[in-house]
């Protein structure tokens, strides 16, 4: 066998069966990258759901979470009958077979820590801490008898937003951009803009992709700084130097993906471009500095600050330039009273201070400029508090606190397909237990993809050999707050 003949013979040996299928299929995921274009989401190679179910009332979202448990006691829900109990001890009838985070022994009883008053035509009862946005709560839809299976942060917080207590599972906001894609390709489809000085509980995976493809993850931008890390071109390197250089790097993972197949390959080169197309698109977008002072004084923003107020007026910029869902963590709320900076007669009325003017003003800016009637405005926290005082610090302790509760809590919902002027669901005459109306965090989830347009239970992902989806096996839409 002469050295050609050798060759051709090494040559055919190597194009085995499994080697020729590996070929064509990467073959086929490549042709169809190419077909795909400048649909950011499936150029990712990046499994997508066929759209919405029915027509939708909402296109977008933006959920305000108020990291630590707000005490709705002290903001929506009146109960005078617990100012009387006041410094009473706890009956032990509201403590048997309960589970409490700190409570320990017979705690006493702890009355409003704020004065009420019913504003609006709804007649809705609002506390002294939020006197501005007693100017919207015709517009909102209250849910008072909410309940969760949490009682510690991170759990709870990841049930809210991933539909499990555990890790691993998609976000909220994963679900809804895998569900209807983006609407603009230059920024990403699901935005994260942290304030309150820390992180989540539970950390990124509140917003992580979780088993769906990463391209649905939610990118976290800073209002101080570069909006995304490392999104500046390094000093010394040009524009168009830097896009040689991602031209050459995209070129190697579409050769590793025509040897190898793996999609999260194709996930890869699309965050590529997405990330030089976000250098000139993010900027813009996430620069506050242009708006009329008269938007600066309704939301009471400062440009260049890390701040409440910041986040959401640019919750409304990036809604109005097509992201899908904007997530909102203000961190805070976890009013135990140990210390001044966890008391309802501290840090409580700063979060409420921060938050009042704001939350209030992007209701209000959505609404004059045609934006609230398909955006979904989503307010709330993991779970509630206690009517009972936390007793872990001594009697002569100055601060007042509540301990985490999960049976019973309020959270609002405004916009996007949601009757305004309501109140869904009640507590009884201490704010302990749900009376009628009760809501689960499942309920919540399936009642915003159904003003997404989806059917919680066919918008699912197949992992693991099932199909999963947000809602668990859970959930039923409150259609009773639906316009």
């Amino acid at each position: 066998m002469n050295l050609i003949q050798e060759a051709q013979h090494a040559y055919l040996n190597r194009v085995t069966r499994r080697h020729f299928l590996k070929s064509a299929g990467a073959g086929l995921g490549a042709i169809a990258f190419s077909a795909l274009g400048a649909d950011t989401v499936r150029a990712s190679g990046a499994t997508m759901a066929d759209g919405p179910h029915f027509a939708p009332k909402a296109k977008r979202v933006i959920f305000l979470h108020m990291a630590g448990g707000p005490s709705p006691l002290e903001l929506f829900d009146y109960k005078p009958e617990l100012a009387r109990l006041d410094g009473q001890d706890c009956p032990e009838s509201l403590l048997e077979g309960k589970r409490f985070a700190f409570i320990r022994g017979i705690p006493k009883m702890l009355g409003p820590q704020a004065t009420f008053q019913q504003y609006g035509e709804s007649g809705a009862w609002m506390s002294n801490h939020l006197p501005h946005m007693a100017n919207v709560v015709d517009q909102i839809a209250f849910l008072k008898a909410m309940h969760t299976d949490e009682f510690n942060h991170a759990p709870a917080q990841l049930l809210v937003h991933s539909g499990s207590p555990r890790l691993g599972r998609p976000s909220m906001g994963s679900w809804v951009t895998y569900g209807l894609g983006s609407e603009n390709e230059n920024l990403p489809a699901f935005v994260v803009l942290l304030s309150g000085g820390a992180a989540p509980d539970a950390g990124a995976s509140v917003y992580g992709s979780g088993f769906l493809p990463t391209v649905y993850q939610g990118v976290q931008c800073r209002t101080k700084g570069d909006p995304v890390l490392f999104l500046s071109d390094p000093d010394g390197i040009p524009r168009h130097l830097r896009r040689r250089s991602i031209d050459a790097i995209n070129a190697i993972n579409r050769q590793h993906h025509e040897e190898v197949g793996d999609p999260e390959i194709l996930t890869r080169i699309s965050q590529y471009e997405m990330a030089f197309r976000m250098q000139t698109s993010v900027p813009e977008a996430m620069d506050i500095s242009h708006e009329p002072e008269y938007i600066h004084q309704m939301y009471g923003t400062e440009p260049g600050e890390t701040a409440f107020s910041n986040n959401c007026l640019l919750a409304r910029r990036l809604v109005e330039r097509g992201v899908r869902f904007v997530q909102l963590f203000h961190w805070g709320w976890d009013s135990h009273g140990a210390g001044e900076s966890e008391a309802l007669n501290g840090g409580f009325l700063k979060r409420c201070q921060e938050t009042d003017q704001p939350v209030t003003a992007l209701i209000q800016d959505l609404d004059q400029r045609g934006l609230l009637e398909d955006t979904l405005v989503i307010w709330g926290g993991e779970f509630g508090r206690t009517p009972m005082l936390e007793n872990r610090t001594g009697s002569d302790n100055p601060y007042v606190g509540r301990d985490h509760h999960s049976d019973v809590y309020t959270m609002w919902m405004a916009g996007g397909g949601v009757q305004g002027g309501i109140t869904h669901g009640q507590t009884d005459e201490i704010g302990y237990s749900a009376v009628n109306g009760r809501v689960h965090v499942h309920d919540l989830q399936a009642t915003i993809l159904h003003l997404l347009g989806f059917d919680h239970r066919r918008l699912t992902y197949p992992f693991q050999g099932r199909d999963f989806r947000l809602t668990d096996v859970h959930g039923h839409v409150v259609h009773e707050i639906l316009s």
